[in-house]
């Protein structure tokens, strides 16, 4: 049967580009195609040496690196279902995780070996490597040593990767994602963006998150065309390269950073080709701040980890702020009001891009579809009588900081479990540089609260969840309000908490 493995459409664009850079890091090293053609190769290798076979999982919790992106175009090649997880996720999350997919071969940061070991073996991970370290249980010196893997033979349904996506009750859900979904949305975004090999994208985004991850990678490898490969964004390094760029991809926070820097002028973008946006929704502000300085309108699309890329604004046309544009081709989309779809609703889609399902969880699988096999998002958006999407809010009371999607109730839970907090309520208000910042309310046992001590329990508590969940706010009040049926209206809270940063 044809080998419907993704790799091997990235693997003949490796050919293709030969000697051509692929990676060019901050410290000016390059990285041919030919080079990451053979580092895949020899990490295939490294992790069939260690016992992995096509369909086991593989769990990275890795820096962002070129020996990064060689591992998961080795788990690619090998067959194997990748699960990148955020650098900022403590032990303690980072157990239920190992649990959950249950991983063959985990990989961890060094600096966190000690710390994940016990957790590993408690999961019944076969192999724990650290990845770019020197000496014993680097999983680059085992590929150094390693010879190239071929290429295993995949179906198009066949499991890649498994992204944990945020939810609002309970636990984080697998999303599983085939070799299918990866190159429809792949190679739709490519000829959408016009991306060639005369494109240069700076890539400053993480990669263990479908943004950085697929949609950058991915597109600019099937292009052949060269990434200036940033570690992380930081807006003076960002700056230093654009004038090296054709094309930019990131958070809107990337956009807020570089127009509060005093050195970003209209000469700084005007070679550059496009500037592309998502992963949260990029206010009118910024987008008509960003063309005032620049000339430039942002192109804003939309997509989740469940669907990957679902509608963008078009390359050629009108790009509107405060939409998403039209639905990828082979992409349906339509609200779930079908009489009114003008009307805001829930948003739901249907393609080719779409995730087989919640690993391990067909009840959570079923509820997110309808009959007729569309997939309810939770969003709330409007078509307009062209088919450009809107999206108007959330159907689900989702964070999103800096890219990020945080859910309330996890960190509701650590509140709620302390003593002297009687229920509390985490909800997300308007941050002028993360899009979204976290706030918690606390209704205390006692009236009045001893609010310093009962402070400084929910500061220690809160240590157990990466940085990027925690509140930066925390209001105490009498009572949280509530509607008819007992639901607590975050509504109310958002509005009266809405510039609690304001003078940040």
């Amino acid at each position: 049967m044809t080998n419907a493995n993704f790799y091997s459409r990235l693997h003949d664009s490796f050919l293709a580009a030969g000697d051509a850079p692929c990676l060019v890091l901050e410290n000016g090293e390059s990285i041919s195609y030919g080079e990451i053609k053979a580092m895949a190769g020899r990490m295939a290798g490294a992790l069939a040496g260690a016992g992995l076979k096509p369909g086991d999982r593989i769990a990275a919790q890795v820096d962002k690196s070129a020996a990064n992106v060689a591992l998961y175009l080795g788990a690619l090649r090998a067959g194997a279902v990748y699960t990148p997880l955020n650098t900022a996720y403590t032990p303690e999350e980072i157990a239920y995780f190992l649990a959950d997919a249950e991983p063959a071969v985990f990989i961890c940061a060094p600096e966190k070996h000690e710390a994940l070991a016990p957790i590993a073996k408690a999961a019944g991970v076969g192999s724990l490597f650290t990845l770019d370290s020197d000496g014993a249980g680097s999983l680059a010196e085992a590929a150094a040593k390693a010879d190239p893997a071929p290429i295993e033979t995949r179906r198009e349904d066949d499991l890649t990767a498994i992204l944990y996506t945020s939810g609002t009750t309970g636990r984080s859900k697998g999303a599983m994602l085939t070799h299918g979904n990866l190159a429809s949305n792949a190679r739709a975004l490519k000829e959408l963006w016009a991306f060639s090999s005369e494109d240069v994208l700076l890539h400053a985004l993480p990669i263990f998150h479908i943004h950085g991850l697929f949609v950058a990678l991915h597109v600019a490898m099937l292009a052949g065309c060269v990434m200036l490969f940033h570690r992380a964004f930081d807006a003076d390094a960002v700056l230093r390269a654009l004038p090296r760029a054709s094309v930019m991809m990131g958070v809107p926070t990337f956009y807020t950073r570089l127009l509060a820097h005093d050195g970003f002028r209209k000469e700084e973008a005007a070679h550059m080709r496009l500037f592309i946006s998502g992963s949260a929704p990029l206010t009118t502000e910024t987008f008509n701040a960003f063309e005032a300085r620049t000339g430039h309108r942002i192109l804003e699309r939309y997509g989740m980890s469940e669907a990957g890329m679902i509608a963008s604004n078009p390359l050629d046309g009108a790009r509107i702020a405060g939409t998403v544009g039209f639905a990828l081709p082979g992409v349906s989309v339509r609200t779930a009001d079908a009489d009114n779809p003008d009307a805001p609703a829930e948003v739901e889609v249907k393609g080719p891009n779409v995730f087989k399902g919640y690993w391990r969880n067909p009840e959570k699988t079923a509820e997110a579809f309808t009959q007729d096999g569309y997939f309810k998002t939770g969003d709330i958006g409007a078509l307009d009588v062209e088919g450009r999407l809107s999206l108007v809010g959330r159907a689900k009371d989702l964070i999103i900081a800096g890219g990020y999607n945080i859910y309330p109730k996890e960190i509701e839970q650590v509140l709620d479990a302390l003593p002297g907090v009687a229920e509390s309520a985490v909800i997300g208000v308007p941050h002028p540089d993360m899009g979204e910042g976290v706030v918690a309310v606390i209704v205390a046992e006692q009236a009045p609260p001893e609010e310093d001590r009962l402070n400084e329990a929910i500061n220690e508590a809160i240590q157990a969840l990466a940085r990027f969940k925690r509140p930066r706010n925390f209001f105490h009040i009498d009572a949280l309000p509530r509607n008819a049926m007992g639901k607590v209206q975050k509504h109310l809270l958002r509005e009266a908490y809405k510039d609690a940063f304001v003078k940040l």
